[in-house]
């Protein structure tokens, strides 16, 4: 069995030899070819795209990756586009609708004003959230900015992802922003990244994101105006090989109403391509792609910056606030409390004063005054309310350290 493995294997070797001479297939690397027998679409390096165009011929969409017949596109306004021939660089997608999800999504955000807050059955606030940021291509960078459009093991992509990180603090998350490298750029870094990805799931997110950069050429197709400002728009990449998918692109309809209600074609599209990205990790896992490597890095700065703000929005997660300057220390009683304790005062107050007056109207006896005195603190000092106890632990919490 051994000498006849062996033979397959030196034929299966000559003839990728032979096949790469003439031409016939082009040369893969070590990280290709596996990527070739896993079934994930291999991506591009910079400047290398595929051109999405419509029914009309019209350009849909740019992407630096391999796409495949039956890939989907849902653009900011719901549509729904499947693609059915590749060439090449060149596909060509047919219209298929408009997403009903997407559209019920946009009517919900346009109506909500506030997140519901979510709190406990006991009626204490919930803490936190937690979400998770990580990045697969850790060299990726832009251009304008850092210079290069990579750097391995500390790309420009780290400072965007650390962009998005503070907006989440800021609004009262709590962020785990993995920094960990899984350079160098190819496929196989989905394998690496994966093990950093299982370890935020330790932390419970109600949201995990690896976040990218693309590689087409014209920073244009993802430059938006916002508020007088350049931005980056966001796109989002769903895997469509992964037992989670569904869930995932429900999700990631959430998250373009979301955003795009707050902020207009902030979310460029939603593309469904051939793939995993780890998302069967979690129903909330999704990969995004701020901007390209010739937009700069504050381009895509500003467009994560503006998509982290709307996260809670879309989770019906309420910004958890700070206790107010002033508020009462545990032990102290102030407000309603306080009114409270003046409410007895009085009560008590003219209890007393009526007892004594109706004592000296009515000729009673000291010793029985005295008896019915007593009688009267058993029966009210019961009913007095009482300072809560502090609970051990209250205020000590230790508070979970964020990256």
């Amino acid at each position: 069995m051994f000498i006849t493995f062996a033979a397959i294997s030196l034929f299966s070797a000559l003839f990728y030899i032979s096949a790469v001479k003439s031409n016939s297939i082009a040369a893969l690397s070590p990280g290709e070819f596996f990527q070739k027998r896993t079934g994930e679409a291999p991506e591009y390096q910079p400047g290398m795209y595929t051109t999405i165009i419509d029914d009309q011929e019209n350009i849909l969409s740019m992407m630096s990756r391999a796409v495949y017949a039956g890939d989907e596109i849902y653009t900011s306004e719901g549509k729904i586009y499947r693609l059915e021939k590749v060439q090449g660089d060149l596909a060509s997608a047919r219209f298929m609708g408009v997403d009903p999800q997407i559209t019920a999504f946009n009517e919900f955000f346009t109506s909500q004003e506030v997140p519901v807050t979510k709190e406990k059955s006991d009626n204490t606030p919930a803490p936190p959230a937690s979400f998770a940021i990580y990045h697969t291509h850790t060299g990726e960078s832009y251009i304008p900015s850092d210079g290069t459009q990579s750097i391995r093991f500390k790309g420009g992509i780290y400072k965007v992802g650390t962009v998005m990180a503070e907006r989440l603090r800021k609004i009262g998350m709590e962020v785990n922003h993995d920094q960990t490298a899984h350079d160098p750029h190819d496929n196989n870094a989905y394998v690496r990244s994966r093990r950093t990805a299982a370890k935020l799931l330790s932390t419970n997110p109600a949201a995990m994101f690896d976040v990218h950069r693309d590689g087409v050429v014209d920073p244009n197709f993802y430059r938006e105006k916002v508020s007088g400002q350049d931005v980056a728009a966001i796109r989002i990449v769903v895997g469509r090989q992964n037992p989670r998918m569904s869930a995932n692109l429900d999700f990631a309809k959430q998250m373009l109403a979301a955003v795009n209600n707050v902020h207009p074609k902030v979310v460029k599209e939603i593309f469904v391509g051939k793939g995993d990205y780890n998302q069967d990790l979690l129903p909330t896992a999704l990969l995004i792609e701020a901007g390209t490597y010739t937009n700069s890095r504050e381009e895509a700065e500003r467009g994560v910056d503006l998509f982290a703000e709307a996260l809670p929005q879309a989770l019906g997660i309420s910004p958890v606030s700070p206790a107010p300057t002033g508020a009462a220390s545990p032990g102290k009683s102030t407000g309603a409390s306080g009114g409270a304790w003046k409410a007895v005062g009085w009560i008590l107050g003219f209890t007393v004063l009526g007892g004594l007056a109706f004592l000296l109207i009515s000729n009673v006896k000291l010793s029985d005054a005295k008896k019915m005195l007593i009688d009267f603190s058993r029966e009210v000092i019961p009913l007095l309310p009482r300072q809560a106890a502090r609970k051990l632990g209250i205020g000590n919490e230790n508070k979970k350290s964020t990256k």
